[in-house]
């Protein structure tokens, strides 16, 4: 039985619920989040967490950029989840579990564990990276994502990065321009990346990160 990391939706969104990509800045920040992580998340078992809108599983969203490209997935028929065969990603995340917690610490926090996970299973990165958090992403309008949010990191890599899991995914990395042509072209990204790519032009501006992005998730310094 997989138990999977949840925050109340109410927690999360006490005023109302945006869609689609929100960039992190005055209102919504990566302290705040982690705050509310600390304050009201929990393990429950997936096949609940799935059935109930009034839990929102939290799903580290991480792009992957080197230089001023960023790393384009398409997830084959030998993954697991039927859904999302043959779409296009721009996202590198999973669900957080248990084990992702640090024992060593009184961190009720799962998200630095998590992503660091999620990214060595699917990827081979030589060199270091280093994570910003930029945003959350949260769509309704699907039963899908009514019981999903995203926390949505830029994962700046410094050296080479190369797919683990070729059996599933495909990969290269591609300018934003190139992505946003697919998707007016009506690629089969999925949803949420199809949200991120519109964004990326200002997500990758280094003036405006300072504007949409807080500091990184304690716990989650540089990796090499």
């Amino acid at each position: 039985m997989e138990f999977v990391f949840v925050v109340p939706r109410r927690e999360l969104f006490p005023d109302h619920f945006p869609q689609g990509f929100v960039p992190f800045g005055e209102v919504w920040n990566a302290r705040r989040l982690e705050d509310v992580v600390q304050r009201s998340g929990f393990f429950v078992e997936r096949s609940k967490a799935e059935l109930n809108p009034d839990w929102k599983q939290v799903i580290p969203y991480n792009v992957v950029v080197s230089g001023s490209e960023v790393l384009l997935l398409k997830r084959t028929k030998a993954g697991g989840e039927a859904r999302l065969h043959h779409k296009l990603s721009i996202g590198v995340g999973g669900h957080l579990n248990p084990e992702d917690l640090d024992e060593t610490t009184n961190s009720r926090n799962p998200i630095p564990r998590g992503t660091g996970r999620e990214l060595d299973e699917e990827l081979a990165i030589d060199g270091s990276y280093e994570l910003e958090p930029v945003g959350l992403i949260n769509d309704d309008s699907n039963p899908v994502g009514a019981v999903h949010v995203g926390l949505v990191q830029l994962v700046r890599v410094h050296g080479t990065v190369e797919i683990r899991e070729t059996q599933v995914l495909e990969g290269r990395l591609t300018g934003a321009d190139e992505l946003l042509q697919m998707l007016r072209d009506g690629a089969n990204f999925e949803t949420w990346s199809a949200q991120l790519v519109a964004a990326l032009p200002a997500l990758l501006r280094p003036s405006m990160r300072s504007v949409t992005a807080a500091a990184p998730f304690p716990g989650s310094p540089a990796r090499s």
